[in-house]
């Protein structure tokens, strides 16, 4: 049964807008746990508001990976992913993923499951939280490692390349 939408527009706009002012307090103050403290509203109505069976499982594993990148953060949490699986990136539900610190690697794993429900959702609100997911991952992996950031941008920008070159 599909969610009311009666207030829909004002909750999302309302979730826009914090999510602009997480990410600028974040980054001023270079503290990812600001950016997602403010994306936290974003995420559970995500969840909620998801219907699909695909989607809702894809906004569960994202509620989940959302709370373990919390909690790495807060308690300072480090592992090298890409030590441990002798790479330095891996293909990971058709995306290529740069590996390294986990605190990098799950914001990365949040923008592909935001990226997989923007795709396979049909509600425009439930894409409009997609979308703001997506962004605000882009200011949590500048926030806890710049390089990284550059890293995927580039691979990004590459992959996009690739897919227009190719299509033609």
């Amino acid at each position: 049964m599909a969610k009311p939408y009666q207030h829909a527009t004002k909750i999302c706009a309302s979730l826009t807008f914090l999510a602009i002012l997480g990410i600028l307090w974040g980054l001023g103050a270079q503290n990812p746990l600001i950016i997602m403290l403010f994306l936290l509203p974003t995420v559970l109505y995500e969840v909620y508001r998801t219907e699909g069976e695909s989607t809702k499982l894809a906004s569960w594993i994202l509620l989940f990976a959302f709370i373990a990148e919390s909690i790495f953060i807060i308690t300072g949490l480090s592992f090298n992913l890409a030590e441990f699986l002798q790479t330095d990136q891996k293909m990971i539900a058709g995306f290529i993923v740069p590996l390294g610190d986990i605190k990098v690697v799950f914001p990365i794993g949040i923008g592909i499951l935001s990226a997989i429900l923007f795709k396979r959702t049909r509600g425009r609100y439930t894409k409009w939280l997609a979308v703001i997911i997506f962004i605000s991952v882009f200011a949590i992996i500048y926030s806890i490692d710049p390089t990284i950031f550059t890293k995927l941008l580039r691979l990004g920008v590459q992959e996009g390349l690739n897919k227009v070159r190719y299509s033609y």
